[in-house]
């Protein structure tokens, strides 16, 4: 702990009698980020954790389970490599507290580093003075599988290459910060560093404030000012490229785009018409001026790079090198990430700055120099081994770097010989010592070692601007510092914090607001298939449920008997069997066992949980569109299921139809009348119309068979029409009454003439790309439905027409299909396959 006398802890923040620092286990010789800090940011820190010791009533677990609630709450995920399912965010309850003075000089640091390569790119695509010079080996690019040879000559329009630029940085134990990685490619982090600090304003409260913490947010104002300032229009679409779902930070980006307000779109959305990029619409393309890539350049066009590459975009290349389209970094920029390339970075800031490096980067040996090699050889003991290009390397199987006092035997020979034979393939680097961080384990304080990744962009004049914080990432053990996420490792929030009086502080920069807009903004046609196939997925679920609700219920009101139960119960089973919902093998079981298997089913396309995960996956690519508590309720599993407790059968079963009528409530009240919002009740009204149906269709054939009453109380039920048909006539069910209020009411939003009619409402709604106003051919399809069963009578409503009413619906749905959405046979076949 710092040896100076504790200081006054800043105004509005009251010291209580018993702090969490004072008891923590830090030693006095340094190499702690609160141990060695000097007054008045020891005071900070210990007022910091008397303000959220109050906060907890003075129990450390207590906090950091209600931040965990709180990063859940904003729905931040992640994924470590090799997973398939994604984590919850494990955000530590105690910040990062750096003073504003350490901090300003990590600042000027980064801006000289943002500088340095911004030139270093220029010149690595252009001149190559550096090279013809001398001061920096041509393998250093040629060897690197990021050099684009492809981009040379080619320069941005604003002459800028570098628009975002990230850094991992450590402190060592004396307090000196040291940059191990840059990061141009992508900047992943940006985002949870934001949510990091929305969590912990949300648990803080005016802690923050109190603390003088300095704000984060006027940093993603001036980085997106920026983005449109370099793409020189008024008013410009800037969309943000993603790998799609199944990518390690795709929480990250959609949390992005939302705050950012651009569209999250993969390659399949994009299109290149007359060197502009387009992206496809449910209007028609729309024109995007700048992308903010998440890619590498590889996979960018695979016309002009990988041909194997199914993100990028056909001709792409040619519309951002005649500046059709911006691009947020350059393509080829990520050259300059390898370490091979920073071994020779302090040289090159003398060279082309002629400054010492502010912020020096971790001492590295590039081995493809003779004199390198052998350092890196005779000192491997001390040293850590890393691929010189950031790929994986005989010897060195991960990317991350590998102390060399680890390996032995037939490991450590067969490194020393590849490194023999190919030295140009590995750089040494010197092994750091990071400092630690007070953090909270196992409901207590303890020193966790931390990284920091640092985020630098240009404002709307070009210039370089930091953000007051970044994403600090806590190691979970003793392993060497990694960019990555891994098992056990958490992360803070970074608060710089004033250390002048409060009326010196900076005043927060005004931000102007935005012209007022209405709409939910463009929809890509993409989007528009996913609501659409989320609709349908979440009522085939719904309609599969109450069918087992009512197999479990006994809710057959008759007067005939067990037989009559057990005809229904038969037809209840066939409709499970038809919708590929439990095998055929499986329609004899008791109904306990049946409902079990309905229930676990992942294989079948039409089982409930196969439902549920496809309904989770289409639900992942809109997750920027969707309300947090919607995203929370979605993402719950499945109720326990106990084959050998039907009363734990019912429960689940019940929980599940409360699950569909709170997303049903969600979507009624939260989401805006957009498009997308359309979309999404299209699916779910043309499913739903299906599955009345087939129930209406196999329940009917019951009513031949003197099963009358039987059948036609299930249907009700099944139908949520039984109150709404006691309330209207005073006999039981019959069959003529029935077939009118769940079929041809249009008052009854149950009915399928209610769906057919929303249908027709929410197509009539959506933007046509018809310049002769005609309709087009689903609103075509779907007002002839809609006529055919406005003219029918009940008794016109037998097993004939009510097939020939489902294969209109599954037309109309391939109409939609080819109208809105983009055509992709392989995921097109699958869905329908899943539905049919």
């Amino acid at each position: 702990m710092s040896s100076s006398p504790p200081s006054s802890p800043p105004a509005g923040l009251t010291e209580i009698a018993t702090g969490w620092l004072d008891a923590y286990p830090v030693a006095v010789t340094g190499g702690d980020l609160f141990g060695d800090a000097a007054e008045p940011v020891a005071a900070h820190w210990r007022a910091v954790a008397s303000g959220l010791t109050a906060l907890a009533e003075g129990d450390p677990a207590v906090l950091q389970d209600t931040v965990t609630r709180h990063a859940a709450d904003l729905g931040l995920t992640f994924r470590v490599t090799g997973d398939e399912e994604e984590r919850d965010w494990p955000l530590n309850a105690m910040p990062l507290v750096i003073g504003a003075s350490e901090w300003a000089g990590i600042e000027r640091g980064l801006v000289q580093r943002a500088n340095l390569l911004e030139r270093l790119a220029s010149d690595i695509y252009g001149p190559q003075q550096l090279v013809k010079d001398g001061h920096l080996p041509a393998a250093v690019i040629a060897g690197s599988p990021f050099f684009a040879r492809k981009m040379l000559g080619r320069a941005p329009r604003d002459g800028r290459y570098i628009q975002v630029y990230s850094a991992d940085l450590a402190r060592g134990p004396r307090g000196q910060w040291r940059v191990l990685q840059d990061r141009v490619r992508m900047s992943s982090g940006i985002g949870y560093a934001l949510e990091n600090r929305l969590a912990m304003t949300r648990t803080g409260g005016h802690l923050l404030a109190e603390s003088h913490v300095r704000r984060i947010v006027e940093f993603f104002d001036q980085m997106r000012e920026g983005m449109v300032a370099a793409c020189g229009r008024d008013s410009p679409r800037i969309a943000l490229l993603t790998a799609g779902r199944f990518n390690q930070t795709y929480a990250e980006q959609a949390h992005l785009a939302r705050y950012l307000g651009f569209p999250l779109v993969e390659g399949r959305d994009l299109s290149v018409m007359d060197d502009r990029l387009w992206v496809g619409t449910i209007a028609g393309p729309k024109r995007v001026d700048a992308i903010w890539r998440w890619i590498n350049t590889t996979a960018l066009d695979p016309l002009s790079f990988d041909a194997k590459s199914e993100l990028g975009v056909a001709n792409l290349f040619e519309a951002w090198a005649g500046g059709g389209v911006g691009m947020v970094n350059w393509p080829g920029t990520e050259v300059l990430e390898s370490p091979a390339f920073a071994a020779f970075l302090p040289r090159l800031c003398r060279v082309l700055l002629g400054e010492e490096p502010l912020l020096p980067n971790v001492a590295t040996w590039w081995c493809g120099q003779a004199t390198e090699s052998a350092i890196v050889a005779s000192r491997l003991d001390q040293l850590a081994l890393v691929p010189a290009f950031g790929q994986p390397v005989e010897g060195l199987a991960r990317r991350e770097p590998v102390a060399g006092a680890e390996l032995e035997g037939a490991e450590r020979a067969a490194l020393l010989e590849a490194l023999s034979r190919r030295p140009m393939d590995y750089c040494g680097q010197e092994i750091v010592h990071l400092s630690t961080t007070p953090a909270i384990i196992n409901g207590e304080l303890a020193p966790r070692p931390f990284t920091v990744r640092a985020f630098v962009a240009r404002d709307a004049k070009g210039d370089w601007t930091v953000m007051h914080g970044g994403f600090a990432r806590l190691s979970s053990g003793k392993a060497l510092p990694t960019s990555l996420m891994g098992e056990g490792d958490l992360s803070a929030d970074v608060w710089v914090i004033e250390d002048r009086p409060p009326d010196a502080a900076q005043v927060p920069r005004v931000i102007d607001e935005p012209p007022i807009s209405r709409g939910g903004g463009i929809l890509a046609s993409q989007a528009a298939d996913n609501l659409y196939w989320f609709g349908r997925y979440n009522e085939r679920a719904q309609y599969v449920t109450r069918v087992l609700r009512a197999l479990l219920d006994g809710s057959v009101e008759v007067e005939g008997g067990v037989s009559d139960r057990i005809g229904v119960s038969n037809a209840l089973v066939e409709l499970l069997v038809e919708g590929a919902v439990i095998p055929r093998s499986a329609a004899t079981r008791p109904a306990a066992a049946i409902c079990a298997a309905a229930l676990v089913e992942a294989q079948l396309p039409g089982g409930v949980t196969a439902l549920m995960r496809r309904r989770q996956a289409v639900g992942l690519s809109l997750r920027e569109r969707f309300a947090r508590d919607f995203w929370r309720l979605v993402s719950r599993p499945m109720p326990p299921v106990d084959i050998h407790r039907p009363a734990t059968l019912l429960a689940a079963v019940r929980m599940l139809t409360e699950h569909y009528s709170a997303l049903s409530g969600l979507v009624s009240e939260n989401m805006v009348r957009s498009a997308a919002w359309r979309f999404l009740e299209i699916g779910q009204r043309i499913e739903r119309a299906q599955g009345i149906c087939r129930m209406v269709r196999r329940l009917g054939e019951l009513e031949e068979g003197g099963e009358k009453d039987g059948a036609l109380g299930v249907l009700l039920d099944l139908c949520d029409s039984q109150i709404i048909y006691r309330t209207r006539y005073l006999t039981g069910p019959m069959a003529g009454p029935v077939r009118d209020l769940v079929l041809l009411d249009p008052d009854n939003p149950r009915a399928l003439v209610f769906q057919i009619a929303g249908i027709v409402e929410h197509l009539a709604a959506l933007p046509s790309v018809r310049d002769d106003n005609l309709p087009e051919p689903p609103m075509r399809l779907a007002r002839a439905l809609l006529g055919q069963v406005q003219a029918a009578n009940a008794q016109d409503t037998g097993s004939q027409w009510l097939a020939g009413i489902e294969g209109q619906l599954l037309g109309l749905s391939d109409a939609i299909s080819s109208r809105y959405f983009l055509q992709f046979e392989a995921d097109e076949a699958e869905k329908r396959t899943a539905l049919l």
